[in-house]
């Protein structure tokens, strides 16, 4: 039986890789022990490539699709019956390597911890975080099988992508402190950050016998403390730019909400006084923003009371005085109609 079955092994004549998974790299052929009948054919199909190792030593890296001769020391039958003693094995072994011509696309990556550089228009620490994808296929298929496969049977795409998953961060990390980019420039300028990562990757992975097809930059998002710094300036802008559309500037508006928050506090007489400071600083800032208006060349006392009713509305609609503030402004400027 064991004769029979070592025969059947070295009558093998076609040798190929059936269904290959899309997510395979490397795949070694290991049916009939691995003992190859002399003059047996190889067929290396679309897309696919094999490498042809022979006592120890790559003797042909096959990338062209089609049917190949192989020749061995391994002479048919006789082998077999020689090597009785030795249960039915030959010492012609052979390693055959499949492996993917074509791309492997759309493989996800993102980074494992938040990526921190400081913010060079702000001048505070940023904590990033960006994900996106990448494709990529195998350029040097002996270099790879030598460097990173070695003696694996099977090798798989996502494998692959964890060894390269972890060598992005780190490039991208000293290109973001190199370019000066600030939080709100990062997502305008995500294709160039995308193409210029994508030129650092090259020579690390060219070095495992890997190309790079495409790197994509699909979206960044920031840490909590990140996230706490950008709304208080967005907070602080917001509130300028209402201060400049009533004539005031920041320092005044903060003034305002300072005496507002003194005369809510409910300290008695002195939450009084405050509360009657707090109207009367209101009111003189609010008359000296007046006055610079009304003292603007070219313009009719409709015209300035108009533009002082708008931008007494965008101070309510902003939330820099309340309704009664509101109101009692709005009918003192009217009263000078």
């Amino acid at each position: 039986m064991a004769i029979l079955d070592g025969l059947k092994k070295q009558l093998r004549s076609v040798i190929q890789w059936d269904d290959p998974d899309l997510d395979t790299m490397f795949f070694r052929w290991t049916d009939s022990g691995d003992e190859i009948k002399n003059a047996s054919k190889l067929i290396v199909g679309p897309g696919q490539g094999c490498i042809f190792v022979y006592k120890g030593k790559v003797q042909a890296i096959l990338q062209r699709q089609g049917m190949v001769d192989l020749k061995t020391a391994n002479i048919p039958f006789w082998t077999t019956v020689s090597r009785f003693m030795q249960y039915f094995q030959s010492e012609h072994k052979v390693a055959l390597y499949f492996f993917r011509r074509t791309k492997f696309l759309n493989q996800k990556w993102g980074t494992s911890s938040v990526i921190k550089y400081e913010d060079p228009k702000y001048k505070f620490p940023v904590g990033l975080r960006a994900f996106g994808n990448f494709s990529f296929l195998i350029a040097d298929p002996e270099h790879l099988l030598s460097t990173v496969i070695g003696g694996s049977s099977l090798f798989q795409a996502k494998q692959m992508s964890e060894v390269m998953v972890d060598r992005i961060t780190q490039p991208l990390s000293d290109y973001l402190a190199e370019c000066k980019y600030s939080y709100s420039d990062i997502d305008s300028h995500r294709e160039e950050v995308a193409r210029d990562i994508h030129a650092k990757l090259e020579g690390d992975f060219k070095k495992l016998g890997i190309e790079i097809t495409d790197f994509r930059i699909e979206g960044t998002n920031f840490d909590d403390e990140t996230l706490k710094r950008i709304n208080r300036i967005a907070d602080m802008t917001a509130e300028a730019h209402a201060a400049a559309a009533v004539g005031m500037n920041y320092a005044q508006v903060q003034q305002i909400e300072a005496m507002r928050d003194a005369a809510k506090n409910e300290g008695g007489g002195a939450g009084l006084g405050m509360g009657m400071g707090a109207g009367l600083g209101f009111g003189q800032m609010m008359a000296g923003a007046m006055h610079d208006q009304q003292t603007a060349p070219e313009s009719t006392p409709e015209d300035e009371m108009a533009v002082k009713l708008r931008k007494l509305q965008q101070l309510f609609e902003n939330g820099l005085i309340n309704e009664q503030e509101y109101s009692e402004k709005k009918k003192e400027i009217l009263a000078r109609l």
